[in-house]
């Protein structure tokens, strides 16, 4: 009775459905949103876009079901169509569909703003500066969102030595070098089409007819297994030299080949790379090599010169494909495609420690001249060698300290004592350092059968460990004995003060 009563008085308050200050401004082009419909009319159309330029393949000249499909992911394409927005998955997603492959992500683009579908999903977390997206998080799986954009204000150039506080409210600029650094101008759908990065990526999926929107003769591209990058290619290497990266990588996992014109730049413009931040390249390493193929991959990378901005000791020291170095990678890179095959997960220190091995094998070479390895002499060639890496890469220090520790179990691994095989037995890395031992014996490295013996310990019970243990000598079974220093005594043989 009293929420009834203040009803009457006062009113009902309700929630506006939009906020009252005015949306951010967008591009001109973006003016085909149905803001002024409502109720069932309020549903976004195909017949509100101009797809003059968009080839349309029925819900019948496709393999897509929505089966294959995210529930996630098509939740978010429902309700921002409902809502009035179009929507569409886009990229990857749709590829991978097609291609009877399942995708790792879906991802959605649209022509609402970050802050207008923040307004929809309370789950939504706008992120990045540069390019900003909306990441709608259910459980473990993230849907990534974007805003249609369009193409760059050829005035907002800024020069190499200008600092990032100068285009902090910008939302478009590039480099004089033609790098994008702010890549929020928004527009509509035939422009988003044609910023994307491959014509295999720029295909669209809507829920409105279940069709396909092919902006740039994409699916041909699919059909002639082809990889081929929208617009000249010099200038989108430019734009975002991480492309560099994503050609090898598609080309790897899609077992495509890349078109003439794509290719043809991809040495003359490796030096690019040193733009990106090393962290950002570390990311982008990861992504080439746990994908599922980095066999593929790290063959790829050795025909461009990007192999060698990446990875410039590794591939000097692996140019024989038949030494002993270039195996262990190999055998490394086929066991991670193996790992990941049967859904177990991989380690970036593991990859690392094998990706690296090569070049601390030569500085130790060049440091000893044919001397014993030390654990001091190993340690300090680990230093320099990480320390040019990640200048480069930037490898996070919880990966080089374990690189370190797979490291040094091989000299530990080696060594023959009941104590030190007790002590190695209990390492948090001796399964690491005890599978990276079987990668070195396979790849041809002589070992005298030390593989062997921690196989059978591991298999061993308790009394062959035993006997294995004992097997090693009895002079290392106790804690050494600390000997003591001998007392020191007055020149004149007499004790107290002289």
């Amino acid at each position: 009775m009293l929420r009834k009563l203040t009803r009457v008085l006062f009113g009902k308050r309700s929630k506006a459905k939009h906020p009252a200050e005015p949306a951010p401004e967008v591009a001109s082009s973006r003016g085909d949103r149905p803001h002024d419909r409502s109720g069932a009319d309020a549903r976004a159309s195909l017949d509100d876009l101009d797809l003059s330029g968009a080839k349309i393949i029925e819900r019948e000249d496709h393999n897509i079901s929505r089966k294959s499909i995210s529930p996630n992911a098509v939740k978010v394409l429902y309700r921002l169509n409902d809502a009035g927005y179009h929507a569409f998955l886009v990229g990857g997603g749709v590829r991978d569909l097609l291609l009877g492959d399942t995708p790792k992500d879906f991802d959605i683009s649209t022509n609402a703003t970050p802050e207008e579908i923040r307004q929809l999903f309370r789950n939504a977390m706008i992120i990045g500066r540069r390019f900003k997206i909306v990441h709608l998080r259910y459980g473990r799986e993230i849907i990534e969102v974007t805003t249609f954009r369009a193409h760059h204000e050829p005035e907002n150039e800024i020069q190499g030595d200008t600092s990032n506080r100068s285009i902090k409210g910008l939302d478009s600029a590039h480099s004089s070098a033609g790098m994008i650094l702010r890549d929020n101008v928004y527009g509509n759908i035939n422009e988003d089409a044609l910023r994307r990065d491959f014509t295999a990526n720029a295909l669209y999926y809507t829920i409105d007819g279940f069709r396909i929107l092919d902006f740039a003769n994409g699916l041909q591209d699919i059909d002639n297994r082809l990889l081929r990058i929208i617009g000249d290619p010099a200038t989108r290497y430019r734009e975002d030299p991480v492309r560099l990266l994503r050609a090898i990588r598609f080309a790897a996992k899609l077992g495509f080949k890349i078109e003439d014109k794509t290719r043809a730049p991809i040495n003359e413009l490796a030096h690019l790379l040193e733009s990106i931040s090393p962290a950002r390249i570390f990311d982008e390493t990861l992504k080439l090599f746990t994908g599922g193929h980095a066999e593929k991959t790290f063959a790829l990378l050795r025909q461009f010169k990007v192999g060698d901005f990446l990875f410039k000791g590794t591939m000097a020291c692996t140019k024989d494909p038949e030494s002993p170095a270039s195996r262990l990678l190999v055998l490394a890179l086929r066991n991670t495609d193996t790992r990941l095959a049967e859904g177990k997960t991989v380690t970036p220190a593991f990859l690392y420690a094998a990706l690296l091995w090569p070049p601390l094998q030569h500085e130790l070479e060049r440091m000893l001249d044919g001397k014993p390895v030390t654990l001091l002499a190993q340690q300090d060639a680990a230093s320099k060698v990480i320390g040019r890496q990640i200048q480069i890469t930037a490898i996070p220090k919880r990966f080089t300290i374990a690189m370190r520790e797979i490291w040094e179990l091989q000299l530990r691994l080696a060594t023959r004592s009941r104590r030190a095989a007790e002590s190695i037995y209990q390492h948090p890395k001796f399964r690491a350092g005890y599978d990276f031992l079987l990668l070195r014996e396979e790849a041809g490295e002589d070992l005298g059968g030390l593989g062997q013996w921690w196989t059978d310990f591991q298999n061993g019970d308790k009394t062959d460990q035993e006997t294995m243990l004992e097997a090693l000598g009895k002079g290392s079974t106790g804690p050494r004995r600390r000997r003591r220093k001998p007392s020191r005594k007055p020149a004149n043989g007499a004790g107290g003060n002289a």
